[in-house]
């Protein structure tokens, strides 16, 4: 049976479940709000909600794709048996978490988190490019006009930050100097480029789509500030058998057996790797160059 981790509503969870259906494969789909206990029965261990349950080696394949799995915690009055047992849960939990993880699976809710900073250096030692950057909480050293600003954290999205209003941090070219310091922030050299690469990973394919942002004054820094009365061109790409062994590299490196990679042709020649998502979108890419990414996964599950 196959397991798939995701939050409420998420379109690509869906169109996935409708593939699974019509290959009539079996599977369960936990929500974000469910909560499970860890039980056993027939000395087996099992896995309840107040929606759905199954049986830990019941699961021969995982895809987490958002939200986590809950597990429930019991606690206690007497402060040293709520110690005892706080700690006798987390090894179940984790031997639980663990377990599943072991399976057939893609991506994995243990490292659906990455550090950033830690991927651009891993990168470079795999040889891909990467444009300069530093850390500053000024910009004192700032070359303005020539270098951008992104967050030092794989997410965007500022969610509720004002009334039933979410925003997004998109990256930006510093065109003038701040008087006061601020919060350490991830600074940038802006590469001249010709085009934009999507790079969708699965299990050591690579799936690509060049973006021609740069003729576009709305996405010619960040092509998600999409134009949507008159979008970038998008077309098929295929990367070098270089590159794609690069990222194969990295992907092992990291433990990730899927994700999404942005990289930048630039005008120079070189190909500048810019980061990894590990969840990423990927509908759009497989429509538009006809990759059939969402019938590759359910067929892989």
């Amino acid at each position: 049976m196959i397991l798939i981790i995701s939050n409420n509503n998420e379109r690509t969870t869906i169109v996935i479940i409708k593939w699974l259906l019509a290959m009539k494969k079996k599977f369960i789909r936990i929500h974000e709000d469910e909560i499970f206990e860890i039980k056993t029965e027939n000395k087996k261990i099992f896995l309840e909600s107040n929606r759905s349950s199954f049986f830990l080696d019941e699961i021969t394949s995982v895809w987490y794709r958002r939200g986590r799995l809950n597990i429930k915690r019991l606690r206690y009055d007497n402060t040293s048996v709520n110690a005892h047992m706080n700690e006798v849960q987390h090894w179940l939990e984790d031997y639980v978490r663990t377990k599943l993880e072991s399976r057939k699976h893609i991506s994995k809710e243990s490292n659906s988190d990455i550090n950033k900073l830690l991927v651009l250096e891993e990168a470079i030692k795999v040889g891909l490019e990467v444009p300069k950057y530093f850390l500053a909480d000024n910009t004192d050293q700032v070359s303005l006009n020539t270098t951008i600003v992104k967050t030092i954290g794989g997410n965007p999205i500022l969610d509720d930050i004002d009334t039933d209003l979410n925003g997004i941090m998109y990256t930006s070219t510093v065109h003038k100097r701040e008087k006061m310091k601020f919060f350490t922030t991830f600074f940038q050299h802006k590469i001249d480029k010709e085009f934009e690469i999507r790079t969708f990973y699965l299990n050591g394919k690579c799936y690509s789509m060049a973006i021609f942002s740069q003729n576009d004054e709305q996405t010619k820094t960040d092509f998600r500030k999409y134009n949507l009365e008159k979008p970038n061109r998008n077309i098929p790409y295929l990367l070098s058998v270089d590159i794609e062994e690069k990222i194969h590299l990295l992907m092992q490196t990291l433990d990730l057996n899927c994700g999404s990679l942005d990289f930048i042709k630039g005008k120079d020649g070189k190909f500048y790797f810019l980061e990894v998502n590990t969840i990423g979108q990927f509908l759009g890419l497989s429509h538009t160059c006809n990759y059939s990414l969402d019938k590759e996964i359910a067929d892989y599950l």
